[in-house]
């Protein structure tokens, strides 16, 4: 059962890294550079001091901060602990695909994904009630992720098992947020 599944894995990720079109290429590799998404962030700490008191936002924003570190930490031990081969980085397919990037640690599973829908996904929480179109944030972490396939370096399991993990690290650092820090970060007006 395992091998059919990594061997779907491997089948998905050259038919969808074959679908890569040269003049898209810098597009993507603009796409999968964390520094391109700087203003994006900045948006999101922007935010939260505007929607939120002083205290309220700063509570906020260092629980995001929090979750950066606990999703790399848990991605790191991972990929360690897992130990497979990047696409781009495995022989009997590396000739058969596009390679952008060439990254040599391992590739289960992807921080890129895990990173961003984790962030994505606790920013979306803290600003859904004051902020309508949130839903749009979302948009980062699913070309982030995707670009990861389209690179050469990420199989959609990698991608796949990242966004899961993200999505319900960003819901347990909300839940934790709202347990144990909301109480105390709430401006008592009289």
């Amino acid at each position: 059962m395992l091998e059919k599944l990594l061997k779907w894995d491997r089948d998905a990720f050259v038919y969808l890294n074959g679908l890569g079109i040269e003049k898209y290429d810098l597009f993507w590799s603009t796409v999968t550079n964390i520094t391109t998404w700087i203003p994006l962030f900045i948006l999101f700490v922007v935010l939260f001091f505007i929607k939120f008191p002083k205290k309220e936002a700063l509570h906020k924003f260092l629980t995001v901060l929090g979750l950066a570190v606990f999703i790399t930490l848990i991605t790191h031990v991972t990929k360690i602990s897992v130990a497979r081969l990047r696409p781009n980085n495995t022989e009997e397919i590396n000739t058969l695909i596009r390679i952008l990037k060439t990254p040599t640690d391992y590739s289960f599973f992807s921080g890129h994904a895990s990173s961003s829908f984790s962030i994505t996904m606790l920013v979306f929480l803290f600003l859904r009630k004051k902020v309508k179109w949130t839903i749009l944030f979302f948009i980062w972490p699913i070309l982030f992720a995707l670009s990861r396939i389209y690179v050469g370096v990420h199989f959609p399991i990698d991608i796949l098992v990242g966004m899961v993990v993200g999505l319900l690290s960003g819901w347990l650092f909300y839940w934790l947020y709202q347990r144990f820090i909301a109480p105390y970060s709430m401006s008592v007006h009289p």
